[in-house]
């Protein structure tokens, strides 16, 4: 019998674990079940293996960046919020930080993987039992009350409390594969849909190994715009399009997909310049050029190589032309490319590439004072697989620490008065 089973072993499952096992003070018992070979394996790899491990912004800007339940997040980040996190990394886990620009924090040594192995040196310390290659495949209920878990080898373990922390479906390669979706569903709770976040862009070809710098990008659905964002913006692949802009409107796009609408993502390249500026920066290139320099050359002074011929094909512009002899309806039309360059947005790339998983638990069956359920007793629900997503940047690692920090603690205070 143990007080207390936490099943998966990603930063929700190993804070919770550890949460409760420091507050019982070795008066009880705490199990975490993973079921691949070690714990925190989407950890390891997350922020291109550096690990962005929170935000620093302030509270009201933090949840600014969170898409789905914000109010539902609310009292786990009041209970253990950014400036917890980051206190707690540096002098609990012994791992120092830095603090990068947009408020993204990292290991100060640029490898998840202290991260990782320092959270889990932790929860062991305070007491947690983890038991890896340890798959479970349902939750044990007598009724609406937790007995234990059953795992997929038949075997029962009893415990007073569970909670389930099994993460969303994306990098499934990790072990996020919906096992918590399902045994959520199996005890009587909704899950929404669930669809990537965070998640490439597939749009028209040719651009492979294209990065932009300081571009801004707007996101139209049915030809209005509905969401606009500055930053970086690359080409992995020939029609793939990623980056942290293309990221932050992913969401939004999936849905949109999904709906049957026409998505598209218009870039302006030139956001420092307003259309006035711009026109008369091309009349000013277009003069010092002189009468015999063609339209390839004006473009080498606005646009990396691989865009100069989509900008002229958008603008309807033969790139042999002698620049001098572009008429004002073709300078406003170069104008417009430069500013407003549309890609159809194809589709979305599936939950492979996907940073986190959109869609869960329903909220509405799960209290957010205590993240216990509504539906059954001595369950418990922390991390991705909550109905609960944000913004790249940190945003989605906090939501989930601080879902774990209050699941544990309040089980093991459900387990104190029981």
């Amino acid at each position: 019998m143990y007080d207390l089973i936490v099943i998966g072993g990603g930063p929700a499952g190993l804070m919770a674990a550890g949460e409760a096992a420091s507050a019982l003070q070795g008066r009880g018992r705490v199990l975490l079940l993973e079921k691949m070979e070690k714990p925190a394996r989407k950890l390891r790899i997350t922020g291109k293996g550096r690990c962005n491990i929170t935000n620093d912004r302030p509270r009201e800007e933090f949840f600014a960046k969170v898409r789905q339940g914000r109010e539902f997040l609310a009292p786990a980040f009041e209970a253990f919020d950014n400036r917890a996190v980051i206190g707690f990394i540096e002098r609990e886990l012994g791992v120092p930080l830095v603090h990068e620009r947009g408020g993204r924090v990292f290991p100060a040594s640029g490898r998840a993987w202290d991260a990782a192995e320092a959270l889990v040196a932790w929860a062991s310390r305070a007491g947690v039992e983890i038991r890896c290659h340890a798959p479970v495949a349902a939750l044990w209920r007598e009724g609406n009350t937790i007995r234990g878990v059953v795992l997929q080898s038949g075997e029962r373990i009893a415990a007073r409390a569970v909670v389930l922390a099994t993460g969303g479906v994306s990098y499934p390669a990790t072990g996020s594969t919906g096992d918590g979706h399902q045994m959520a569903y199996e005890a009587g709770h909704g899950i929404v849909p669930l669809r990537p976040a965070l998640v490439p862009l597939e749009v028209a070809g040719g651009l492979k190994g294209l990065a932009l710098r300081n571009v801004e990008l707007a996101l139209i659905v049915d030809g209005e715009m509905v969401e606009r964002r500055f930053g970086e913006m690359e080409f992995p692949s020939d029609r793939i399009a990623g980056g942290a802009i293309v990221l932050q409107v992913s969401r939004t796009a999936v849905d949109a997909i999904a709906d049957g609408r026409r998505v598209e993502i218009a870039v302006d390249l030139k956001p420092a310049l307003s259309a006035e500026k711009l026109r008369k920066r091309l009349a000013r290139e277009i003069a010092e050029l002189g009468d015999a320099a063609p339209v390839r050359t004006l473009l080498q002074k606005l646009l990396p190589p691989p865009l100069r011929p989509v900008i002229a094909q958008a603008a309807g512009l033969s790139q042999k032309a002698f620049a001098s002899s572009l008429t004002e309806p073709d300078r406003e039309r170069l104008v417009a490319a430069l500013k407003g360059w549309r890609l159809p947005v194809r589709d979305y790339r599936p939950f492979t590439e996907a940073i986190v998983t959109a869609g869960g638990v329903d909220l509405a069956e799960v209290d957010p004072q205590t993240l216990a359920s509504r539906l059954v007793g001595g369950l418990y629900f922390a991390g991705e697989l909550l109905d609960v997503d944000a913004d790249t940047g940190g945003y989605n690692i906090q939501a989930a620490l601080s879902t774990g920090y209050l699941a544990g603690k309040s089980a093991c205070g459900s387990l104190r008065r029981r």
